[in-house]
C-alpha cells in the first residue's frame, strides 16, 4: 500500500507528525506492505535561508499571536513532541528555504534512504538548529544518512530535481492541500499531526479498502 506525505522541515509539527506515524505504522499488521514516500511542501517559498531573531517572534507575527499565545503554542509543541521523544529546541531552530533540502530529498528517494534524510533534516532544523538551506550543511547531513557527498554536492549545485519538487507541490494544490503534515494513505486523506490511534485506523481502513477492491484471482 502507498502512502504519500506532503510536509517542511521548516515546520514543527511535520516532526511531530512524522514520529506519530511511525508509531501507528508500527502497530499495523501490514506494515512490511507500506511504501511511505515523502513530497514536498514550502510553507514559505520565499523564505530566506536563514531566519534571524527569536522563533517566539516569528511564531507571534505569522500568526498575529500575542507573545503569551505564542510562548504557550511552543510549550504545547514542545510537550507534543516529548511523548514521542522529538527534541525540540526552539531558542535554537532558526529553519530557513527548504527548496533544495526537498531536492535533496528526491535523490535520497532515488538512493532508498528518504526517510532516514527526512529524519537527519527535520532533527538538524529543530534539535541542533542548524542552517538547513546551507549546501555544506546538507552535504554533510546526507552523508550522514547514507548518501555519497559528492553526488549530493553535484545534484544540489546544477539544480537537480527542481521540477520534481515543483511537481509534488502542484499536485499538492491540486488535492486541496493548504497545511502540513498532509498523509494520503491508499485513497484516503488526512490532514494535521493526527493522533497515533488515528492515523492507525486511516492505515486499516485503507488496507481494507484495498483489498475489497482486488479482483479476485482466476483459477486455472
Amino acid at each position: 500500500m502507498k502512502v504519500e506525505i506532503w510536509s517542511d522541515i521548516a515546520c514543527p509539527w511535520c516532526y511531530i507528525g512524522k514520529r506519530r506515524f511511525e508509531v501507528a505504522l508500527s502497530r499495523f499488521d501490514h506494515r512490511d506492505a507500506v511504501d511511505v514516500r515523502w513530497r514536498s511542501f514550502e510553507l514559505d517559498p520565499s523564505a530566506p535561508a536563514v531566519r534571524d531573531g527569536p522563533y517566539l517572534d516569528r511564531l507571534a507575527t505569522k500568526y498575529r499571536m500575542t507573545l503569551p499565545e505564542a510562548d504557550a503554542a511552543i510549550d504545547r509543541m514542545i510537550e507534543a513532541g516529548a511523548q514521542h521523544g522529538v527534541i525540540l529546541r526552539f531558542d535554537k531552530a532558526r529553519p530557513g528555504n527548504t527548496f533544495d533540502a526537498h531536492r535533496l530529498l528526491h535523490l535520497a528517494a532515488e538512493r532508498g534512504v528518504q526517510d532516514g534524510l527526512k529524519e537527519r533534516l527535520l532533527r538538524a532544523a529543530f534539535t541542533t538548529g542548524a542552517p538547513i538551506a546551507d549546501t555544506d550543511v546538507l552535504v554533510d547531513i546526507a552523508s550522514d544518512a547514507g548518501m555519497d557527498p559528492g553526488q549530493a554536492r553535484a545534484a544540489l549545485e546544477n539544480g537537480a530535481f527542481a521540477v520534481e519538487v515543483r511537481a509534488d507541490e502542484r499536485r499538492a494544490a491540486d488535492l486541496g492541500i493548504t497545511c502540513v503534515p498532509f498523509f494520503v494513505i491508499g485513497g484516503l486523506g488526512v490532514s494535521g499531526a493526527q493522533q497515533p490511534d488515528v492515523l492507525l485506523e486511516v492505515l486499516q481502513d485503507a488496507w481494507a479498502a484495498e483489498a475489497g477492491a482486488t479482483p479476485p484471482a482466476q483459477s486455472s
